[in-house]
């Protein structure tokens, strides 16, 4: 047995057998590892420790390092076990040295001088760092790179159309030299928004943070908005003056200005635009809140070059409309005012005979969700010629109105190109007062009735194909929501429609709330292929299934399969 290699299987506890490696020796190399272990041990004698001196402090005796075997032996049937005891659960009980702490600073001052100072790379070095980093890429993971950059220009401009220049050409930049070269065309930066910088929610910006978007904001108008033609600025509730300034000093070609919810805009930042802005033709301020003399004093010195106006009503700004209507902008092409959702200020009293004399060139005029009332200075002369070019009339409210026929034929008695009229809310309107006015060609009618408030009708109305004699064939979009109109009015009017329009013409017909029939509608769907939104929803007389609302022409064709 001394000398025989015994092979067996054993079973030992968990923590053994995961604890280190098993070796297997003989028993006999074992006994003769013990025997030239004990022989060792007793050879070595220890030395006697020397005398201390007198006068010499004693010094601490030093505690004996305590080595532990690497190896634990189990004896067993036949066999002799050898466990190593180098194991992850054993480590902590093996001695290590320590090591000092050393002080941070003196740890800092020890790294600054082991840095080596780094010479710069030749023009050589860098082309063969350059090749090695071309060659790291496959052809096929490097086509940003190889691209033409007047095709790279042409794959921003359209993402630029669709996402804005900002942020995403400044994000580009960073990605290679090509395509910051390529971001760098100064044609797409013609179409700019810059939203507000959010550092945390509900926290303002601080002094730092405020200098360093005004630097970016100045790098960037210096060396990127030379071309700059439509400039939008959202949501600054601080240095919109500052802003105002820098694009008008660095932006020659500036042609519109659109603050969107800001706040803070002074006489200062408008007067700026005025000098140095000379192809200024569009400002827009709605849901903004500005200083209300200095757009005024802006309108008189520069009004003769604003072509469209746009801004929110309030009972402060006013004035901004009176000085519209003095003649501070004699060439205004577009005029709209809207109202914040939250105002009670909904009247408004406009003369528009002061504003056809001043503004002749007027092509469209938008008041949204405010109840005009019509201010008659005296009777209409013969010499005036109203509006002539204007193309959209449109003051569509939810609540009331007080426009009627008279004063609407008064508006347009001289608009004979009108195309779009929007009419929405307005109840004392009538078939015989529209069928009065001068345009022949109108393409959009908008005549439903859209109510936040329980407001009634004052009648059934009546008469609709007149309406449809007049303008059937070019007629593009009808919305007669909630009208009163009876069965038989909308059957005549609707079969005259489908008799007199071609079927290309009409794309849109909205007859929600309405009394329309199943028997008035077919001839309609029939005759008008090219009907791509169809809106049914509630009307009480079409049967179930069919009351919603069709946006498609297979699903127009699917109604009138159902119909039949």
């Amino acid at each position: 047995m001394s000398n025989q290699l015994i092979f067996c299987f054993c079973v030992l506890p968990a923590d053994r057998c995961c604890s280190g490696t098993i070796k297997i020796r003989t028993a006999a190399a074992m006994d003769a590892s013990a025997q030239s272990g004990g022989a060792g041990g007793d050879a070595t004698a220890r030395k006697p420790a020397p005398k201390r001196k007198a006068g010499k402090k004693a010094r601490k005796a030093k505690k004996a390092r305590v080595s532990r075997p690497a190896f634990t032996i189990q004896q067993g049937e036949d066999m002799l076990l050898y466990i190593s005891n180098t194991s992850s659960q054993s480590e902590g009980l093996l001695w290590t040295s320590r090591r000092k702490k050393v002080p941070k600073a003196k740890l800092l001052k020890n790294q600054k001088k082991k840095k080596k100072t780094v010479c710069p790379k030749s023009r050589l070095e860098r082309k063969a760092v350059k090749e090695e980093e071309d060659n790291r890429f496959p052809e096929e993971d490097r086509w940003g790179q190889l691209l033409p950059e007047e095709v790279l220009v042409n794959i921003f401009q359209m993402l630029v159309v669709q996402d804005g220049a900002v942020p995403f050409l400044c994000r580009v930049s960073r990605v290679c030299r090509l395509w910051n070269a390529a971001a760098a065309t100064l044609t797409l930066w013609r179409k700019v928004a810059v939203s507000q910088c959010w550092i945390q929610p509900a926290r303002g910006q601080t002094e730092k943070t405020s200098n360093r978007i005004k630097e970016t904001f100045t790098w960037l108008a210096q060396n990127r908005f030379s071309q700059l033609r439509d400039f939008t600025l959202c949501h600054w509730a601080t240095s919109v003056d500052f802003a105002l300034e820098t694009v008008s000093e660095f932006c020659p070609h500036l042609r519109s200005v659109h603050l969107s919810y800001c706040r803070g805009v002074t006489g200062s930042g408008l007067h700026s635009l005025g000098l140095h802005s000379r192809t200024l033709q569009r400002l827009n301020l709605q849901h903004s809140e500005f200083q209300v003399e200095g757009l005024v004093d802006f309108l008189e010195e520069h009004g003769k070059q604003i072509r469209q106006m746009l801004f929110t009503r309030s009972h402060r700004n006013d004035k901004v409309l009176a000085a519209i209507a003095k003649g501070f902008c004699p060439d205004l092409e577009l005029l709209e005012v809207n109202k914040k959702l939250d105002s009670k200020d909904t009247e408004l009293s406009v003369c528009f005979q002061s504003l056809q004399k001043a503004c002749p060139k007027l092509k469209i005029f938008r008041m949204f969700n405010i109840q005009i009332q019509h201010k008659a200075m005296r009777k209409r002369d013969e010499s005036e010629a109203g509006f002539p070019l204007l193309d959209e009339f449109c003051i569509a409210n939810t609540e009331y109105s007080y426009i009627t026929d008279q004063v609407l034929r008064d508006v347009l008695f001289g608009s004979t190109r009108l195309r779009v009229l929007d009419l929405r809310g307005s109840t004392r309107i009538t078939t015989f007062g529209l069928a009065q006015l001068p345009c022949s060609k109108l393409e959009c009618l908008f005549w439903g009735q859209y109510f936040t408030k329980n407001i009634g009708f004052t009648s059934v109305k009546k008469n609709l194909q007149l309406l449809m004699e007049k303008w059937g064939p070019t007629l593009q979009q009808l919305d007669i929501t909630n009208q009163p109109f009876t069965e038989a009015d909308l059957e005549v009017a609707l079969t005259f429609l489908a008799q007199v329009a071609e079927a290309d013409t009409l794309l849109s017909l909205n007859l929600s709330g309405t009394k329309i029939t199943a028997q008035a509608l077919r001839p309609v769907i029939e005759q008008m292929t090219a009907l791509g939104y169809l809106n049914l929803s509630s009307c009480r007389n079409l049967p179930r299934g069919v009351k919603k609302i069709y946006r498609s022409q297979e699903e127009i064709r699917e109604l009138l399969a159902n119909l039949n």
